[in-house]
């Protein structure tokens, strides 16, 4: 059991690639602490339970501290230790240009992306350094990646790149105490989220055959398959992987 005696926090788990990564981290040993908004994690924790797994929901708003706060606290209090942080909660934007995104989306679009992911880390990095290891793990994007961006994104695109800079500063800093840094970098992947915005565009069936189109396997990611990268940079398998950005993305980068 590749984590086996491990404890890890997953923020956005109630569903996609957080759920699925849930599942995964609590078949192979790991008590999971499931953190998201919707309440639905209620009910990922108890299919991992009923399976015979170790998993907790902590309703969290990861835009509030005192919430980010409250998670951490909570998981501690039932586990005692944190070995994998996963930051994998995150917002899409509303498909505006740059000119007319409002200030009210950029500012929660940055929160929720970015700052949650800096506040989750500066709470994780001092437990991990105190014990000597552990392992951060945060969810980036394709489009952040230099030579891929897309129209109307501006401020999702931001959030997420941040992401990836911050993954190397933090890994940078972090690395002597033994604990590893690493982004995933999802492909377009058939989650709940994208569903939904898939639902705002004027032609739907064209958006899902455009998304298809985009990765060199001309299909969509599944949150398992992404679930698979999050459990490789959480498990020992990855002890010599930091400060990197992992694709998981089908050739989306190069397609």
């Amino acid at each position: 059991m590749r984590l086996e005696n491990k404890t890890a926090i997953i923020t956005g788990a109630a569903s996609g690639i957080g759920a699925a990564s849930a599942r995964r981290f609590a078949a192979e040993g790991a008590d999971v602490t499931i953190a998201d908004i919707n309440p639905l994690g209620e009910q990922v924790a108890g299919e991992i339970r009923a399976a015979g797994g170790k998993a907790a929901f902590v309703l969290t708003d990861v835009a509030d501290f005192a919430a980010i706060q409250r998670l951490f606290d909570a998981h501690m209090a039932r586990c005692g230790k944190l070995d994998v942080l996963f930051n994998n909660a995150g917002k899409e934007g509303s498909g505006k240009s740059v000119a007319e995104t409002p200030i009210e989306e950029l500012d929660l679009l940055l929160t929720v992306n970015f700052k949650s992911v800096f506040l989750a880390c500066k709470l994780a990095g001092p437990i991990m350094a105190a014990a000597g290891r552990g392992s951060i793990i945060s969810t980036s994007a394709g489009s952040a990646r230099e030579g891929l961006a897309w129209p109307n994104i501006g401020a999702y695109i931001a959030s997420k790149g941040a992401i990836i800079s911050f993954t190397r500063a933090l890994a940078m800093e972090l690395s002597p105490s033994g604990v590893r840094v690493n982004s995933l970098n999802p492909g377009v992947t058939d989650t709940p989220m994208l569903r939904d915005y898939a639902a705002t565009t004027p032609d739907p069936a064209a958006f899902w055959k455009a998304m298809e189109s985009m990765q060199l396997l001309h299909r969509l990611g599944t949150p398992d398959e992404l679930a698979a990268g999050a459990l490789f940079l959480a498990s020992d398998e990855s002890s010599y992987v930091t400060g990197t950005d992992l694709l998981v993305d089908g050739g989306l980068v190069l397609g």
